[in-house]
């Protein structure tokens, strides 16, 4: 056969395939960008692009919300879908920032819905915006696409994703929960050097309790009690923390959760070391600063431990960033390390039957 004939026989062998991959999803009506959208530069982060409140709109509530995903997802690819909660007294856009996951978007096949509380924290009132944020993406995804569903959570956005794990809507979806400084099941370390913000903190549970612009809304940070018995759903559980936000005692050594899920003993894993800083930290809390709380945002290493051999195949991990508190934003190398554990964890045996 002559040259000719051969590159115009391949060409028709590619182009039908090439069509049935079809051409690239769009989410939500949301234009795809890489680099993601709204996206702070390397350092010193204008405020007005941290309060920015999404590129997103949840239709039934008419709130917005940050969504990054794959530029080339096409339909019937699979995913792994991820909520991340701001802390108290946040935004979404800081969140996205704190721990980067849109950085890592297309490498790892990730759908990123990072939502917004109108008065920066959170409670039982969200929760319909919140489940209309999830029900939305499983339907434009396809149930069947969704290979594992993570909530993610800083501070008392972890508070949240563990009271979300105990709610019908959220144990029948969710296969893991990273608690970033949001509480760990089981033992938590003590607390170290928050001597800057604790006037801060006893004015935002005074205000909390009152209407908080939402009517006599519940306090945010009531409730930790019930929270710190383990919930009776079973799924992965990865806490991270900075060494500065624990006392002296530093990490417990056990897991309760990990004791749940049949696991061995911990074993230390190879440090994670960065040479690049995070993107963002509490510019109103520098002067003075404390070491609990959290400085400037620099390089720095993390210890790393997991309780292998979990049953069905879960995933149980602490991870301590040294030298670090509660608000520097996560390195390049610890966020990546992150999402490679969520991505290692099995899902629960419900996440295509939903």
């Amino acid at each position: 056969m002559r040259p000719t004939l051969i590159l115009l026989a391949v060409i028709a062998a590619v182009l039908p395939a090439y069509g049935k991959k079809g051409a690239p999803l769009e989410l939500a009506g949301v234009a795809c960008q890489t680099p993601a959208p709204e996206h702070c530069p390397a350092a010193n982060c204008p405020s007005a692009l941290v309060i920015d409140q999404g590129n997103a709109v949840e239709p039934k509530t008419n709130r917005k919300f940050f969504l990054d995903y794959p530029c080339d997802l096409r339909k019937g690819e699979k995913v792994t879908f991820i909520m991340s909660l701001h802390g108290f007294g946040s935004y979404g856009n800081w969140q996205r920032h704190y721990f980067p996951m849109m950085d890592f978007k297309d490498k790892y096949h990730l759908v990123i819905a990072t939502p917004n509380s109108p008065v920066q924290y959170w409670s039982a009132t969200d929760d319909e915006y919140l489940q209309n944020i999830v029900s939305m993406i499983y339907d434009q995804i396809g149930k069947e696409n969704i290979k594992a569903f993570w909530l993610v959570g800083h501070s008392q956005g972890g508070m949240t994703s563990n009271r979300l794990m105990r709610t019908d809507f959220f144990s029948e979806r969710v296969d893991g929960w990273l608690s970033l400084s949001g509480g760990r099941l089981g033992e938590n370390p003590g607390r170290g050097d928050f001597s800057n913000i604790a006037a801060r903190g006893r004015a935002a549970a005074a205000t909390a309790t009152k209407d908080g612009g939402r009517g006599n809304a519940p306090n945010p940070l009531a409730g930790g009690a019930a929270l710190r018995e383990l919930p009776s759903a079973e799924f992965s559980f990865i806490y991270e923390t900075g060494r500065n936000e624990m006392d002296a005692k530093g990490l417990p050594e056990t897991s309760k959760w990990a004791e749940k899920l049949g696991c061995s003993a911990r074993v230390r894993k190879a440090d994670i070391v960065d040479t690049t800083p995070g993107y963002v930290y509490d510019t109103r809390s520098q002067n003075p600063s404390s070491p609990g709380w959290g400085t400037l945002p620099r390089p720095g290493t993390a210890d790393v431990f997991e309780y292998p051999r979990c049953k069905d195949g879960r995933i149980v991990a602490d991870v301590v960033r040294l030298d670090k508190g509660h608000t520097e934003g996560l390195e390049p190398h610890v966020t990546e390390a992150l999402i490679k554990l969520m991505l290692s964890a099995k899902p629960n045996s419900h996440a295509s039957t939903n």
